[in-house]
């Protein structure tokens, strides 16, 4: 299965005005390398049979739409037909058809599939590092996770008599903000970043899974400091940072009958400034991109749709620092 070719334009490209408003996401395809995304997708519909598939990288690029603009499969392949600025990120020209949403569905999860959402994710890491934007020396880890509510998270029988609850997801209980317990059905997104916000790794598991099953398996492997919220403080962890020769920067929790003494809070004051960069993270996450609700059944497949939400995350993230 070859690409089709979409490099040539029509008569109808040359006749679009120009104006401000379709160049809105030049800003992010100016800073990235595309060629580079490219060939990590060369894989990716190479059979010599078949029907030509659309080129990866503009299928890529379509996804990232999704993701900045909050758009359903359906909703990503209307904006495609009908919106000259989407066009004009990912190069399609106007004499050409879009993706049905089904198509979008199926690449979205072939690239979880195939595992290249965390080589994206370094691949676009590595180009904001190289144009200064991402500082990798003396490099902080700040680790945190978001509970995710699930898209059927309501108890309920199906006409087949079955609950039509997401049978992968499950409920978590924490304490809020206002002292009051809730609880979710749903799943729980995991990811640590570094003191900017950019997003250096992430996780994504059941709701009922504690936040510190997935602290080491956050690890960078370079970082020279780690910081997290109380939930990750145990003894074992103390050993295994210390091992790793890692700066302790993980906030320290009472006990009952063992509250916490005044070098305990002094620590957790100087390092809750730092921590509360996550925090920021996952509150643009929920805002801007929709990541508060689950948006498909099973962990696979809404898995995907948060790999793709860190992406377009980066980028966006990097655009802001370079202008600012």
């Amino acid at each position: 299965m070859a690409w089709k070719n979409l490099k040539q334009t029509s008569f109808a490209d040359a006749l679009v005005c120009t104006h401000s408003a379709l160049e809105e996401r030049d800003d992010v395809h100016n800073l990235i390398n595309w060629s580079r995304l490219e060939h990590l997708l060369r894989q990716i519909h190479i059979k010599r049979r078949g029907e030509k598939a659309w080129p990866p990288l503009m299928m890529f690029k379509s996804l990232l739409l999704q993701a900045w603009y909050g758009l359903s499969d359906s909703g990503l392949e209307k904006q495609c037909a009908r919106d000259l600025l989407f066009r004009r990120f990912i190069d399609l020209s106007l004499s050409e058809s879009v993706p049905d949403h089904s198509t979008f569905w199926r690449f979205r999860n072939l690239l979880e599939a195939e595992g290249l959402y965390e080589t994206l994710l370094e691949e676009i890491n590595q180009q904001l590092t190289q144009q200064g934007l991402f500082i990798r020396c003396g490099e902080v880890s700040i680790i945190d996770a978001s509970v995710i509510e699930a898209k059927q998270n309501r108890p309920g029988k199906g006409k087949d008599g079955k609950n039509t609850q997401d049978t992968e997801a499950a409920y978590n209980v924490k304490n809020g903000s206002d002292g009051k317990r809730k609880t979710t059905y749903g799943f729980k997104a995991h990811i640590n970043v570094e003191e900017d916000g950019f997003i250096k790794t992430y996780d994504y598991s059941a709701g009922n899974v504690h936040d510190s099953k997935l602290f080491e398996s956050l690890f960078t492997g370079s970082e020279k400091e780690v910081y997290a919220d109380s939930a990750y403080q145990s003894k074992n962890h103390k050993n295994r940072i210390k091992e790793k020769g890692i700066r302790n920067r993980v906030l320290e929790r009472a006990y009952r009958n063992k509250p916490l003494t005044e070098v305990q809070k002094q620590h957790n004051r100087m390092n809750s400034g730092v921590r509360c960069t996550v925090e920021r993270v996952f509150g643009v996450l929920k805002l801007h991109y929709g990541m508060a609700k689950a948006r498909y059944l099973g962990q696979a497949r809404n898995r995907a749709r948060f790999a793709l939400l860190c992406l377009a995350y980066n980028m966006k993230r990097g655009v802001s620092i370079q202008q600012g």
